[in-house]
Protein backbone atom coordinates (compact mmCIF):
# COMPACT_ATOMS: atom_id res chain seq x y z
CA UNK A 1 0.00 0.00 0.00
CA UNK A 2 1.39 3.56 -0.94
CA UNK A 3 1.91 5.87 2.35
CA UNK A 4 0.11 8.48 0.60
CA UNK A 5 -3.22 8.61 2.46
CA UNK A 6 -7.01 9.15 0.52
CA UNK A 7 -8.48 13.04 1.04
CA UNK A 8 -11.99 12.72 0.41
CA UNK A 9 -13.94 15.89 0.18
CA UNK A 10 -17.82 16.81 0.12
CA UNK A 11 -18.96 18.70 -3.16
CA UNK A 12 -22.23 20.00 -2.98
CA UNK A 13 -21.85 21.48 -7.34
CA UNK A 14 -19.28 21.73 -9.88
CA UNK A 15 -17.76 24.83 -8.29
CA UNK A 16 -16.88 23.22 -5.21
CA UNK A 17 -15.91 19.61 -7.14
CA UNK A 18 -13.18 22.03 -9.47
CA UNK A 19 -11.97 23.59 -6.72
CA UNK A 20 -11.32 20.10 -4.61
CA UNK A 21 -9.63 18.55 -7.54
CA UNK A 22 -7.36 21.74 -8.04
CA UNK A 23 -6.34 20.93 -4.35
CA UNK A 24 -5.69 17.84 -4.28
CA UNK A 25 -8.52 15.71 -3.32
CA UNK A 26 -8.56 11.97 -4.35
CA UNK A 27 -12.41 11.42 -4.41
CA UNK A 28 -15.76 13.97 -3.63
CA UNK A 29 -18.30 12.59 -1.70
CA UNK A 30 -21.07 14.25 -3.45
CA UNK A 31 -24.38 15.54 -1.95
CA UNK A 32 -26.78 18.05 -1.60
CA UNK A 33 -28.63 19.52 1.85
CA UNK A 34 -26.03 19.41 3.95
CA UNK A 35 -28.80 20.84 6.95
CA UNK A 36 -30.07 17.59 6.42
CA UNK A 37 -26.38 15.69 7.07
CA UNK A 38 -26.21 15.25 3.63
CA UNK A 39 -29.01 13.67 0.65
CA UNK A 40 -28.85 12.28 -3.13
CA UNK A 41 -28.02 15.00 -5.27
CA UNK A 42 -29.88 15.88 -8.35
CA UNK A 43 -29.12 13.68 -11.27
CA UNK A 44 -28.12 16.79 -12.97
CA UNK A 45 -25.66 17.87 -10.38
CA UNK A 46 -24.01 14.39 -10.28
CA UNK A 47 -23.65 14.49 -14.36
CA UNK A 48 -22.25 17.72 -14.54
CA UNK A 49 -19.56 17.31 -11.75
CA UNK A 50 -18.46 14.08 -13.65
CA UNK A 51 -18.25 16.31 -16.86
CA UNK A 52 -16.04 18.71 -15.10
CA UNK A 53 -13.57 16.98 -13.18
CA UNK A 54 -11.82 13.45 -13.31
CA UNK A 55 -11.44 12.12 -10.05
CA UNK A 56 -13.69 9.59 -8.48
CA UNK A 57 -17.07 10.57 -7.26
CA UNK A 58 -19.02 8.94 -4.19
CA UNK A 59 -22.56 9.67 -4.75
CA UNK A 60 -25.02 9.53 -1.46
CA UNK A 61 -27.72 7.50 -1.54
CA UNK A 62 -29.89 8.77 1.13
CA UNK A 63 -33.45 10.67 0.99
CA UNK A 64 -34.83 11.68 3.99
CA UNK A 65 -32.98 13.19 7.50
CA UNK A 66 -32.33 10.54 10.07
CA UNK A 67 -30.59 7.15 9.38
CA UNK A 68 -34.01 5.45 8.50
CA UNK A 69 -34.05 4.15 5.61
CA UNK A 70 -37.44 5.89 3.90
CA UNK A 71 -38.88 4.48 0.66
CA UNK A 72 -36.68 1.72 -0.21
CA UNK A 73 -38.29 1.32 -3.61
CA UNK A 74 -37.42 5.10 -4.05
CA UNK A 75 -33.91 4.62 -3.03
CA UNK A 76 -33.17 2.07 -5.41
CA UNK A 77 -34.91 3.86 -8.70
CA UNK A 78 -32.96 6.39 -7.34
CA UNK A 79 -29.75 4.59 -7.20
CA UNK A 80 -31.06 3.09 -10.67
CA UNK A 81 -30.75 6.35 -12.47
CA UNK A 82 -27.72 7.64 -10.58
CA UNK A 83 -25.70 4.67 -12.57
CA UNK A 84 -27.29 5.13 -15.71
CA UNK A 85 -25.41 8.36 -15.66
CA UNK A 86 -22.39 6.98 -14.99
CA UNK A 87 -21.89 6.79 -11.20
CA UNK A 88 -19.93 3.77 -10.15
CA UNK A 89 -19.34 4.80 -6.85
CA UNK A 90 -21.90 5.08 -3.67
CA UNK A 91 -22.36 6.35 0.01
CA UNK A 92 -25.10 4.78 2.18
CA UNK A 93 -26.29 3.25 5.26
CA UNK A 94 -29.16 2.69 7.38
CA UNK A 95 -30.45 2.01 10.65
CA UNK A 96 -33.51 0.30 12.44
CA UNK A 97 -35.04 1.63 15.06
CA UNK A 98 -33.04 -0.31 17.65
CA UNK A 99 -29.56 0.80 16.16
CA UNK A 100 -29.24 -2.13 14.19
CA UNK A 101 -28.53 -2.30 10.68
CA UNK A 102 -31.32 -2.35 8.49
CA UNK A 103 -30.36 -5.40 6.32
CA UNK A 104 -33.31 -5.56 4.48
CA UNK A 105 -32.87 -1.76 3.31
CA UNK A 106 -29.31 -1.89 2.75
CA UNK A 107 -29.21 -5.44 0.31
CA UNK A 108 -31.87 -4.13 -1.52
CA UNK A 109 -29.87 -0.65 -2.67
CA UNK A 110 -27.16 -3.21 -2.73
CA UNK A 111 -28.31 -5.43 -5.30
CA UNK A 112 -28.78 -2.40 -7.29
CA UNK A 113 -25.51 -1.20 -7.23
CA UNK A 114 -24.44 -4.68 -9.04
CA UNK A 115 -20.86 -4.82 -7.96
CA UNK A 116 -20.26 -0.93 -7.62
CA UNK A 117 -18.00 -0.17 -4.96
CA UNK A 118 -19.07 2.02 -1.74
CA UNK A 119 -19.39 3.15 1.39
CA UNK A 120 -21.36 2.73 4.99
CA UNK A 121 -21.17 6.34 6.31
CA UNK A 122 -21.40 7.65 9.71
CA UNK A 123 -24.89 5.66 10.53
CA UNK A 124 -22.46 3.37 12.03
CA UNK A 125 -21.49 6.08 14.47
CA UNK A 126 -24.95 6.24 15.91
CA UNK A 127 -25.41 2.04 15.87
CA UNK A 128 -26.29 0.24 19.08
CA UNK A 129 -23.43 -2.25 18.43
CA UNK A 130 -20.54 -1.61 15.83
CA UNK A 131 -18.98 -4.74 15.95
CA UNK A 132 -22.39 -6.64 15.35
CA UNK A 133 -23.09 -3.96 12.63
CA UNK A 134 -19.89 -4.81 10.98
CA UNK A 135 -20.01 -7.93 11.12
CA UNK A 136 -23.19 -7.92 9.47
CA UNK A 137 -22.19 -6.42 6.72
CA UNK A 138 -18.87 -7.83 6.09
CA UNK A 139 -19.84 -10.01 3.38
CA UNK A 140 -21.97 -7.47 1.36
CA UNK A 141 -20.76 -7.20 -2.58
CA UNK A 142 -18.55 -4.05 -3.10
CA UNK A 143 -18.18 -2.46 0.59
CA UNK A 144 -14.67 -1.03 1.07
CA UNK A 145 -15.55 1.57 3.18
CA UNK A 146 -16.60 3.24 6.85
CA UNK A 147 -16.94 6.97 7.26
CA UNK A 148 -16.75 7.37 11.09
CA UNK A 149 -15.65 9.44 13.24
CA UNK A 150 -15.64 6.66 16.03
CA UNK A 151 -18.31 8.43 18.01
CA UNK A 152 -21.78 10.66 17.10
CA UNK A 153 -20.18 13.27 19.09
CA UNK A 154 -17.12 13.09 16.56
CA UNK A 155 -13.54 12.57 16.16
CA UNK A 156 -12.32 14.33 18.99
CA UNK A 157 -14.53 11.93 21.28
CA UNK A 158 -13.85 8.89 18.65
CA UNK A 159 -10.39 8.83 18.62
CA UNK A 160 -9.96 5.83 21.03
CA UNK A 161 -12.91 3.79 18.66
CA UNK A 162 -10.71 4.20 15.64
CA UNK A 163 -7.57 3.40 17.05
CA UNK A 164 -8.66 0.00 18.34
CA UNK A 165 -10.72 -0.87 15.04
CA UNK A 166 -7.94 0.38 13.02
CA UNK A 167 -6.09 -2.07 15.02
CA UNK A 168 -8.28 -5.65 14.42
CA UNK A 169 -8.12 -4.77 10.09
CA UNK A 170 -7.19 -8.43 9.59
CA UNK A 171 -10.20 -9.36 11.62
CA UNK A 172 -13.70 -10.62 9.92
CA UNK A 173 -15.90 -7.49 9.71
CA UNK A 174 -12.89 -5.24 9.34
CA UNK A 175 -11.59 -5.51 6.39
CA UNK A 176 -13.25 -2.44 4.92
CA UNK A 177 -11.12 0.96 5.12
CA UNK A 178 -11.65 3.17 7.98
CA UNK A 179 -12.16 6.77 6.47
CA UNK A 180 -12.08 9.26 9.12
CA UNK A 181 -14.47 12.16 9.09
CA UNK A 182 -17.17 13.94 11.64
CA UNK A 183 -15.49 16.88 13.54
CA UNK A 184 -11.93 16.32 11.95
CA UNK A 185 -8.87 18.28 11.81
CA UNK A 186 -5.66 18.89 11.41
CA UNK A 187 -4.34 18.06 14.69
CA UNK A 188 -5.74 14.83 15.05
CA UNK A 189 -3.86 13.56 11.65
CA UNK A 190 -0.73 12.33 13.97
CA UNK A 191 -2.36 9.88 16.03
CA UNK A 192 -4.55 9.14 13.40
CA UNK A 193 -1.89 8.02 10.99
CA UNK A 194 0.43 6.77 13.83
CA UNK A 195 -2.64 4.04 14.22
CA UNK A 196 -2.04 2.95 10.56
CA UNK A 197 -5.34 4.99 9.29
CA UNK A 198 -4.53 6.35 5.79
CA UNK A 199 -8.47 7.60 4.54
CA UNK A 200 -9.56 11.41 5.35
CA UNK A 201 -13.02 12.81 4.45
CA UNK A 202 -13.69 16.63 5.47
CA UNK A 203 -16.55 18.96 4.63
CA UNK A 204 -16.51 22.24 7.09
CA UNK A 205 -12.54 22.07 7.29
CA UNK A 206 -12.44 22.66 3.38
CA UNK A 207 -14.74 25.59 3.55
CA UNK A 208 -13.49 28.64 5.42
CA UNK A 209 -16.58 31.14 5.03
CA UNK A 210 -18.87 27.84 6.35
CA UNK A 211 -21.72 25.85 4.65
CA UNK A 212 -22.78 28.65 2.48
CA UNK A 213 -19.59 29.36 0.70
CA UNK A 214 -17.57 27.58 -1.55
CA UNK A 215 -15.22 25.13 -1.05
CA UNK A 216 -11.37 26.21 -0.93
CA UNK A 217 -8.46 24.66 -3.16
CA UNK A 218 -6.49 26.34 -0.89
CA UNK A 219 -7.70 24.64 2.55
CA UNK A 220 -8.04 21.39 0.42
CA UNK A 221 -4.46 21.69 -0.30
CA UNK A 222 -3.55 22.78 3.03
CA UNK A 223 -4.84 18.95 3.96
CA UNK A 224 -2.99 17.49 0.97
CA UNK A 225 -0.12 18.68 2.03
CA UNK A 226 -0.46 18.11 5.74
CA UNK A 227 -1.22 14.10 4.55
CA UNK A 228 1.62 13.79 2.19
Amino acid sequence: MSNRALLEVIALDVEDAVAAQAGGADRLELVTDMAADGLTPPRETFAAIRAAVDIPLRVMLRRTDGFAAGDVSELVRVARELRAEGAREFVLGFLDADGAPDLAAVEAVVAELDGCRWTFHRAIDRAADRDQLRKALADLPGLDTYLTAGSAAGVAAGLPVLLAEAARGGEPGYGARILVGGGLTLAHLPVLRAGGIDAFHIGGAARPSGWDGPVSAAAVAAWRTALA
